[in-house]
């Protein structure tokens, strides 16, 4: 898998005139070649030459973490007095045009630059991002199993199993990002619990108000969940309950955002620009007079990392390929009163869109 993925990465730095790939900290490094890297001041870099075979830099405390495969990568350690830096340019050499990772520590970009004066520096993920953002089989399963696990979660919490009421937000979260783990997810990415005049905020950062009856309680949350291959997926879910019967109001405002989802969720077709799809959810919303109440994009795209390509919003043109996996989430946000999102995780099929959540859509009415 991980060699069949770095061959894909070459073939594309042959067409963009790229001599060798960089990789260090986020998400492309286990993705091609299977290790994680810690987020540390100590170098780990995947060196990919286009002609030549990978090298993965590391720092020799961290080995014991790797787990090695001779087919994708020779392995090369350093220890605290060396200099990984220095042993990354060497593996350079006269490459005149390097593509480095996107997250990669500006201090490495900095030094290399010094390392490697003549060296032209791109972006790796305009390498990275089009082979990522095409799933295949495998993944969309992988994507299936995360987004099932916390379609339970959901089901739980719109039945009143997880109680909210005279529960503070924060203890709700927590009480979430247990159950993410207990359903098999490797960690918790985040989980969002908003509750009344707070769920206006779209990323609302859970707090010790309590939650009241009769108030929307809105919550987003989601986790990755590993393979055996150590590579994780990502799963995320928005669902909102309603703690006693909702105003007719609010009632009005969820059904608006029940019918864009279904629509941008139905125009997320093979072929079909990515901010057309924006576009058919964004004016159900408009023409129910709520507009200027949707301040995101409808969705982003999701994998091994919880947004990546594609972005589902009005400034992206490019059609949806077969594999595009992303979230449709529209949302509706009422400064200082209430808001309101609901959200899938959607894989554009080859016979039409294939979601991965599928617990109830309906606003829940807790009693």
């Amino acid at each position: 898998m991980f060699a069949e993925r770095l061959e894909r990465a070459r073939a594309l730095m042959a067409e963009q005139g790229v001599d060798v790939m960089l990789l260090s900290v986020g998400a492309d490094l286990p993705y091609f070649c299977g290790y994680e890297a810690m987020p540390l001041e100590r170098l780990t870099m995947l060196v990919v030459p286009a002609e030549a075979e990978a090298t993965l830099v590391v720092p020799r405390l961290e080995v014991p973490r790797v787990t090695e495969r001779p087919d994708v990568f020779e392995l090369r350690t350093w220890a605290d007095t060396a200099d990984p830096v220095g042993m990354v340019a060497d593996l350079v050499g006269l490459a005149p045009v390097a593509a480095i990772g996107d997250q990669t520590w500006a201090l490495f970009l900095i030094e290399l630059g010094r390392r490697l004066p003549g060296v032209e520096w791109r972006r790796a993920s305009e390498v990275t991002a089009p082979i990522r953002s095409v799933k295949d089989s495998d993944e969309i399963e992988r994507l299936r199993t995360a987004g099932a696990a916390v379609d339970r979660i959901a089901a739980r919490l719109q039945s009143g199993e997880i109680e909210l009421v005279g529960r503070t937000e924060a203890e709700v979260s927590a009480e979430l990002g247990r159950q993410i783990l207990a359903e098999g997810h490797h960690r918790v990415n985040f989980a969002i619990v908003a509750a009344g005049a707070n769920a206006a905020s779209p990323h609302h950062e859970p707090s010790d108000r309590v939650i009241s009856a009769g108030e929307v309680v809105l919550c987003d949350y989601g986790g990755t969940l590993v393979g055996a291959d150590g590579v994780g997926y990502c799963s995320d879910i928005t669902r909102c309950v309603y703690t006693g019967p909702p105003p007719a109001e609010f009632r009005r405002l969820y059904d608006v955002l029940f019918e864009a989802q279904a629509a941008a969720t139905a125009a997320a077709v093979v072929g079909v620009p990515a901010c057309d799809v924006d576009r058919a959810g964004r004016s159900v919303i408009e023409a129910a007079g709520y507009g200027e109440y949707f301040v995101h994009r409808t969705g982003h795209g999701i994998g091994v990392e919880a947004h990546e390509e594609p972005y589902i919003g009005a400034d992206n043109p490019a059609p949806l390929a077969v594999g595009n996996a992303f979230s449709i989430e529209p949302g509706i946000y009422v400064p200082g009163q209430w808001g309101a999102r609901l959200e899938d995780i959607v894989v554009a099929g080859e016979t039409g869109p294939d979601p991965m959540n599928t617990v109830d859509h309906d606003l829940a009415v807790l009693a």
